[in-house]
């Protein structure tokens, strides 16, 4: 393990400068909403704020003023961020990012949880800092065990998980296989099928679940078909343009926060900018830019989106929703793969990016969770 400090050169900011001048744009939707993907008008004004507007280094500089490091794990470099609590009776903890998320989803959430937790959260391998793999082997599994010899190696042979999105796959894969170190888990999007038993007596929740699962898979999911299957012809085009490389990642911005869209999410109302602010979300665009890391992170659908989601989990595991994410599992659902269910409540607003969109609530949760639980 070796420090880390970001110093993105002068010429990659001053090359994303011309390409966004030089950007060539498509023409209008036909629609007068986000249902054929983010508008015309929209992505010129985001493209123009960033051009001329944002500021990479600030969030830059908030980076660098936290403990961060590399780390080889079975032969590539994993970025991480290490927080150790003040307080002598903190507990281990590892929080792990989605996409198109990274660590910046978990700034306002650090000062608040290193009160009580030592916090390691690390950058998927091929996201943000981390190397991008050589060889095609970082499933959902492999990283669960990259993480598990990481908190190992930081000496902490018990500790806790927590995460969302592809986090939650390798929080509840290192709860299924690594129990004999992990703790207790906390998740935010609960990863698991339907009981076809119960197709005959839903639940609201669930006819609710099934509704806007369905919506998802009917017009929301090109994107993983995409990254499951080809990453590497995605990659070229997101590589070379960064409006691309907005546009990709804002779409999911809008989709997938609770930023006003009707009631299970369905609709194409609301604007992403109810929930997250023009430099959040142009942080995390240009995190994804800076690092080229389009195809490098699109490869872990291509790894584990057909398989993620099976095998049961039996350490205590706490279970957030928020109202717009994209699986609810109701509890009897979840509790077919989670066996061991110590907290389960639902929250009055948020969405996809707990930690990102709502850090007051994400913290609650986990510290509810967590203190049902013991090392």
């Amino acid at each position: 393990m070796r420090p880390f400090t970001i110093d993105v050169p002068q010429a990659a900011l001053d090359d994303l400068q011309a390409r966004l001048a030089n950007t060539r744009w498509p023409e209008q939707e036909t629609v007068g909403d986000w249902d054929q993907g983010v508008p015309l008008a929209y992505a010129q004004e985001l493209a123009a704020y960033w051009q001329r507007d944002y500021d990479w280094r600030k969030v830059e500089a908030r980076l660098n003023a936290l403990p961060q490091y590399l780390a080889a794990i079975d032969g590539l470099d994993i970025h991480f961020l290490h927080i150790r609590s003040p307080n002598p009776a903190a507990r281990p903890l590892i929080l792990t990012h989605g996409w198109p998320g990274s660590v910046l989803e978990f700034l306002d959430v650090i000062e608040p949880l290193s009160a009580d937790y030592h916090l390691v959260i690390p950058s998927l391998p091929g996201y943000g800092f981390s190397g991008k793999p050589a060889e095609a082997k970082w499933s959902v599994e492999h990283i669960a065990a990259a993480w598990d010899a990481l908190m190992l190696a930081l000496g902490y042979p018990r500790y806790f998980a927590q995460g969302g999105d592809w986090g939650s796959a390798v929080t509840s894969a290192i709860g299924g296989h690594h129990a004999e170190h992990c703790a207790g888990i906390h998740i935010n999007m609960i990863v698991g099928q339907p009981d076809p038993t119960t197709m005959a007596d839903l639940t609201e929740d669930e006819q609710a679940y099934l509704a806007r699962f369905g919506w998802y898979r009917a017009k929301d999911n090109g994107y993983s078909t995409q990254q499951a299957t080809r990453p590497q012809t995605l990659g070229y085009g997101l590589a070379d343009s960064p409006v691309g490389q907005m546009c990709w990642i804002v779409e999911k911005c809008h989709g997938w926060t609770d930023c006003g869209h009707e009631p299970g999410g369905q609709s194409v109302g609301g604007h992403p900018e109810k929930a997250l602010t023009k430099d959040a979300m142009l942080d995390a665009v240009s995190l994804y830019w800076l690092t080229n890391s389009a195809a490098s992170s699109a490869r872990l659908y291509w790894h584990s989106f057909a398989t993620f989601g099976f095998g049961e989990i039996h350490v205590p595991t706490g279970c957030s929703l928020f109202p717009n994410e994209i699986m609810r599992l109701s509890r009897r659902w979840a509790g077919q793969r989670y066996k061991n269910i110590v907290h389960w409540n639902a929250l009055p607003r948020g969405g996809h990016f707990a930690a990102w969109e709502q850090p007051n609530l994400f913290v609650g949760e986990v510290r509810a969770a967590l203190s049902q639980m013991t090392l």
